[in-house]
């Protein structure tokens, strides 16, 4: 089955920006290894604020769920904030990938 089937979970795009502790503390690792165990495809790059951009594309209950994870205990770091917005997946990311 392919995302354009019906009955297909719909496709969305994830763009989150995390503030806080979340740089030099394998934050962007530890969300690539999320990412891909959901299935997701993006990217995960550092600012020069010191906040990590997140932008991940694929099934909304999975994007939803690396959105929960980033606000976790699990995720390392401390996340003191996450600004998101979601859209319709564009589909141009091939995998997920650090930037």
């Amino acid at each position: 089955m392919t995302p354009s089937d019906s009955g297909s979970p719909q496709h969305r795009r994830l763009t989150a920006r995390i503030t806080g502790e979340v740089q030099a503390v394998g934050f962007r690792y530890r969300t690539l290894q999320q990412a891909m165990r959901l299935g997701l495809t993006g990217v995960v790059s550092n600012s020069p604020d010191g906040s990590v951009q997140v932008v991940a594309e694929g099934p909304q209950p999975a994007v939803d769920a690396l959105l929960d994870w980033l606000g976790s205990p699990a995720a390392p770091g401390t996340v003191r904030g996450i600004e998101e917005t979601f859209s319709d997946a564009t589909g141009e990311f091939p995998d997920f990938s650090t930037g």
